[in-house]
């Protein structure tokens, strides 16, 4: 089969597209033949070696997500999977034709969806989903703030939260993807400068019931000053560092908490735990037309994965890069 690989670390320049054999099944293990996969930021961290695949993954095949057509079944798992379009997240691996996966993990795509649509869905509205509504306890009229909007877990986490009924409250540095954000449900857009003081003044001082933040350390104090009573604070990303300086007398005196989230190091029931979350609140909301859309920015053959991955480290994106794999059968 073709894989793309990060043969050595660096740039986009150590992608290349190789032959592997096509992975071989354990117990609970499907085959899916791939038809699209989508292009992470963790992708980026591997590639450049700050981010290493777990053990039960390829080390050097990129890809968290895919959609596809299961093709091979393992020891323990239902053979009426057979044939059915699938899409899942994945330890790794995913920018090939095969990976074997987790059976527990796969979500049956929508009918109407088409591979591409539904690569733009696992990564990020299984991660956004799990943080809004496991960790953040998300209910309806709650406020919540989302940072980093305009990307794929971003606008994910827009359409979610206002699916549940939720007022959205959003930053991005783009005016543009401000304004596209709020077709997908957002709000509010607040300035990244200043958003812990113009939340507490669109709210009547009430803050922020979840936090939803990707940027880390530069926004780790604003971001406990943006919180309600009760209120929680949940770590996805850590994109401007890991090292941050808070006030902890607000936690104290609001009785908040914070929680950091990583779905990729997770077990394979705890995957498979979020992927059927997820699953069970998007049914009948997830499609065109419907509550919740997967956003595409940019549509790459597999063999452009290099040029894939400059556009994501321009932060031009808006919604998810998505990699055509197999043409076949569509």
């Amino acid at each position: 089969m073709l894989a793309v690989i990060a043969d050595g670390v660096g740039g986009p320049e150590v992608l290349k597209v190789v032959e592997r054999p096509v992975p071989s099944l354990g117990t609970g293990d499907a085959l899916v033949r791939v038809k699209a996969t989508a292009i992470n930021r963790a992708d980026i961290l591997q590639r450049m070696g700050m981010y290493p695949a777990p053990p039960d993954a390829p080390a050097d095949i990129l890809g968290l997500e895919y959609a596809g057509v299961v093709e091979a079944v393992g020891d323990g798992v239902d053979r009426s999977w057979l044939g059915q379009r699938v899409m899942g997240i994945a330890g790794g691996g995913t920018y090939a034709q095969f990976v074997a996966v987790s059976a527990g993990t796969m979500m049956r795509i929508p009918d109407a969806m088409d591979f591409a649509h539904a690569a733009a869905v696992p990564e990020a509205f299984v991660t956004a989903h799990d943080a809004l509504f496991t960790i953040g306890r998300c209910a309806a009229g709650h406020n919540v703030l989302i940072h980093a909007i305009g990307s794929g877990v971003g606008v994910a986490a827009v359409q979610l939260a206002r699916a549940a009924g939720a007022k959205v409250f959003g930053t991005t540095r783009s005016p543009e993807k401000a304004t596209r954000a709020r077709l997908y449900g957002l709000d509010v857009a607040l300035s990244p400068e200043h958003f812990d003081e113009e939340i507490r003044t669109q709210t009547d001082g009430h803050g922020a019931d979840v936090v939803v933040d990707f940027v880390g350390a530069t926004y780790l104090g604003r971001n406990v000053a943006s919180l309600a009573n009760h209120g929680t604070l949940v770590l996805v990303g850590l994109l401007s560092g890991a090292v941050g300086e808070v006030d902890l007398r607000l936690l104290l005196r609001r009785r908040a908490r914070m929680e950091g989230t990583v779905l990729r190091s997770r077990s394979r029931e705890e995957k498979a735990a979020a992927s059927h979350a997820f699953e069970d609140f998007a049914r009948g909301r997830l499609g065109e037309g419907l509550a919740l859309r997967p956003v595409i920015d940019s549509v790459y053959a597999l063999s452009e994965a290099v040029a894939a991955h400059k556009k994501m480290s321009s932060n031009e994106s808006f919604g998810k890069m998505i990699l055509r794999v197999d043409h076949a059968g569509e």
